[in-house]
């Protein structure tokens, strides 16, 4: 990780991050500022004009998005190659779980902006613990992949935890809003004991869908693997789930940002 990224999350870290310094100091990293050009420039913010500085993108952002998008982008370009996750596919599933949690966040009249963030970083505790931790999650991903649904239970009984917690610790650290570091937390059990977190829920209706496209799943699987007592709570059955498709768009400039 560059000095200019290392000073950038130093910043952010801060209780509160000058927006004109965080602007000065990605615009002195020109892999960064391609990256967060390229992300802000895609169908992905549907920006009404074209981004043309890391100025203009903090100013239209705003900081939780800067903050979001400086995160994924300075693991884009730290993380050539990790094993046992397929990059390319990892961040094409996180920018849908994305996009379908910005969807259903308007549909519950719940904040959009955190919801798509929190949808885009989700799963950032799982290129964490694969990168920390190769030898122990190696064997677990030979049996449960990845984005498999039962992926997080599987790290539960395996690990104790999950790649929620550990991506909820991550933004905690960054300081991102209270609510998206407890939806990550929550995500892999919203409603269960004491919970009741409404943006966990979101991320696991978005997140559920999104695996079940990355596997190809066909009706029958779908209906089999609803997740009924998160959809009952929220309101939300499969039908509406699925009917509230966002629109179509391209994956290809955000994911160049990501990959390339």
């Amino acid at each position: 990780m560059s000095r200019t990224v290392t000073d950038l999350l130093t910043e952010m870290n801060k209780e509160d991050p000058s927006p004109k310094r965080v602007a000065e100091l990605v615009g002195q990293d020109p892999s960064l500022t391609t990256r967060v050009l390229r992300l802000s420039n895609s169908a992905f913010f549907r920006s009404s004009r074209r981004i043309g500085n890391a100025q203009e993108a903090v100013a239209l952002l705003g900081m939780t998005h800067v903050r979001s998008l400086v995160m994924a982008a300075a693991l884009g370009a730290s993380f050539k190659d990790v094993p046992g996750v397929n990059l390319a596919q990892f961040w094409r599933y996180s920018l849908r779980v994305a996009e379908i949690s910005k969807s259903l966040a308007g549909v519950l009249r719940q904040n959009e902006s955190n919801a798509y963030t929190a949808g885009l970083i989700h799963c950032i505790g799982d290129l964490v613990m694969h990168i920390a931790m190769p030898d122990e999650v190696g064997p677990l991903d030979m049996v449960v992949p990845p984005l498999d649904l039962q992926r997080a239970g599987a790290e539960r009984v395996r690990f104790g935890y999950t790649y929620a917690e550990v991506g909820a610790g991550m933004v905690e650290r960054w300081h991102f809003p209270a609510e998206i570091v407890s939806a990550l937390r929550f995500q892999a059990e919203p409603f269960e004991g004491d919970n009741y977190d409404t943006l966990g829920g979101i991320l696991h209706l978005a997140s559920w869908r999104a695996r079940a496209e990355e596997i190809q799943m066909d009706d029958a699987g779908l209906v089999a693997t609803f997740p009924d007592l998160v959809g009952l709570t929220l309101g939300l059955d499969l039908e509406s789930v699925l009917g509230k498709d966002p629109e179509e768009w391209s994956f290809s400039q955000a994911l160049s940002a990501f990959i390339d």
